[in-house]
């Protein structure tokens, strides 16, 4: 079977600088893996990439069995990015926010009813602008439109930033049964004794590069019901 991400001494530039200097990654279908490491090591930068936002100048780059050395573009409808920026328009409502974003990936109106069921947004939040919004509420309105676009790849900057306990669970809980249904999910993030409790393996980005974890923090997936489209 094919990896859902493979890279291989991928290189990316931001201007002459290489923010990835030769990185080697191979995530199978419907793993959950953390990319832990210090700030300015790489690790959102491997997200944008693998999400067709930031070019590989050389090496090999394949998500999803697209290469993304010849062609980026067409990958951007297969992934959800949840980055700092929310991606949303704040003068329209969350459900407004919701069935655009579905209905730009090919998705139906009941993805964008259901996704925001699950986020809890379905009730009085609904008809609410975006830009009246917690930071918490923007989060989960965010993952909302990751989960009606049916992404087939999630990349997750810091997710539970901004979140109180309840949405934290929440969206561990969405993981795990979107890894259950067949979602592959890459996570960056500096909670990593809590988000280690939910992936299946962690790998180390320093100086632009990846190197593995130690094999002791290797871990069999959590078998979780999957109720995610």
């Amino acid at each position: 079977m094919e990896p859902a991400v493979h890279l291989r001494g991928a290189v990316s530039l931001i201007g002459r600088f290489p923010a990835l200097a030769g990185v080697d990654l191979e995530v199978a279908p419907a793993e959950v893996v953390l990319l832990q490491g210090p700030n300015g090591a790489g690790k959102t930068t491997i997200l944008r990439c693998c999400a067709g936002l930031m070019a590989v100048s050389s090496g090999e780059a394949r998500v999803l069995g697209v290469d993304l050395v010849r062609d980026r573009r067409s990958v951007r409808r297969r992934v959800g990015l949840l980055g700092h920026a929310s991606g949303l328009y704040d003068e329209l409502t969350v459900a407004d926010n919701v069935r655009f974003w579905a209905r730009a990936a090919g998705s139906d109106q009941a993805d964008a009813q259901a996704a925001m069921e699950r986020l809890g947004l379905a009730g009085r939040l609904r008809d609410v602008p975006v830009g009246r919004l917690s930071a918490g509420q923007r989060r989960r309105t965010s993952l909302a439109v990751m989960v009606a676009r049916r992404a087939e790849l999630w990349l997750l900057d810091e997710p539970h930033a901004g979140l109180d306990q309840d949405g934290r669970d929440l969206i561990d809980g969405l993981i795990g049964d979107a890894s259950a249904a067949g979602v592959t999910v890459l996570i960056a993030s500096h909670e990593r004794e809590r988000a280690e409790a939910i992936v299946h393996r962690t790998v180390t980005v320093a100086g632009g590069t990846v190197r593995p974890a130690a094999p002791s923090q290797d871990r069999p997936p959590v078998q979780v019901p999957a109720d995610v489209p």
